[in-house]
């Protein structure tokens, strides 16, 4: 008789998923595109990615030692947030930099409140604009992006397409571009975003909505041309910060109305970020933006409990 009954604090339902088999998940979905950047623009690209992430690493395990918190660098949260800054970093950037950008992140969006699951904007994000303030002139130059024993030189796509170039859609969907490490290849993203959909580390929801939303919108505003919206959707880093960015838990909606609706804010931001903005991307500033309105979007989107507030007979 004592075995039917089992007394127990909330929660009731459990799952096997932990943080950190979730982060690992993302890591790995990352590599398509880390490996296919470092493929394309050479070893020292792979040196920034590894000097992000353990600069990452060990800033979050200093701050915890010195704090007297418990270590938490086995979540393997750091390490997601060092490879994402440094995906997005420029490719013959200085090391010092992104590890800077490291440090920032850690210290003063992710550990100063609270820790993992307490910052109210993406800290790979927040890092990134904060670089590009900074160091604005080192954090736009992709002129002498070293592939192999060649050299890549030329505007970015976006910035082409800024100033009625146009761009080839191929090279954007396979990744023959300047840019940033881990931006450039298209396909390399969505293997690594199917990936995450297929072990249901991320709901399809806000990527799809959100590029989606940019699509119609780049349609609508930018000449009725589908082929420039394709060029659009594939340039810059509008799919890495679909799939690995905006569908950050903690700073993203956990109710699914809440998660469309982020997805069409984020979509909309971009596209007037894109279109008319003084810089050609923007979608970096768009997720933090967006972030801000996840409490609101929340707060209004929140499900009614059963019987809660219904229509009176």
């Amino acid at each position: 008789m004592n075995n039917l009954l089992h007394v127990s604090s909330s929660p009731h339902v459990r799952c096997k998923d932990t943080t950190q088999n979730l982060m690992l998940d993302v890591v790995i979905a990352m590599l398509p595109a880390a490996a296919f950047g470092v493929y394309r623009f050479g070893v020292y690209a792979l040196v920034v990615i590894l000097a992000t992430v353990a600069a990452c690493v060990a800033s979050e395990y200093i701050w915890q030692k010195l704090m007297h918190k418990p270590i938490t660098v086995g979540d393997c949260s750091a390490v997601v947030t060092g490879m994402i800054l440094a995906l997005n970093m420029p490719p013959e950037i200085p090391v010092w930099i992104p590890m800077l950008g490291g440090v920032f992140a850690i210290i003063v969006v992710k550990q100063l409140y609270g820790g993992l699951g307490q910052n109210f904007m993406n800290p790979a994000l927040a890092a990134r604009c904060f670089l590009l303030i900074s160091f604005a002139g080192l954090m736009n130059d992709f002129s002498s992006a070293s592939i192999g024993f060649d050299s890549l030189t030329g505007a970015t796509p976006l910035a082409s397409m800024r100033a009625g170039t146009g761009a080839d859609l191929s090279a954007l969907f396979l990744g023959l571009i300047p840019g940033t490490i881990g931006e450039v290849s298209t396909l390399a993203l969505l293997i690594g975003g199917v990936y995450m959909m297929a072990k249901k580390v991320i709901s399809p929801k806000i990527p799809l909505v959100y590029i989606g939303t940019f699509a119609v919108f780049v349609f609508l505003f930018g000449g009725f041309d589908i082929s420039y919206t394709l060029n659009q959707v594939c340039a810059g880093g509008l799919v890495f910060g679909a799939f690995f960015m905006a569908t950050d838990y903690v700073t993203s909606p956990i109710t699914p109305n809440g998660q469309v609706v982020y997805g069409v804010i984020l979509g909309l931001i971009t596209g007037v970020f894109r279109l008319w903005g003084a810089s050609p991307e923007g979608v970096s500033y768009a997720i933090i933006l967006s972030n801000l309105f996840v409490p609101m979007i929340e707060r209004f989107t929140l499900p009614k409990a059963f019987g809660k507030e219904g229509k009176r007979s």
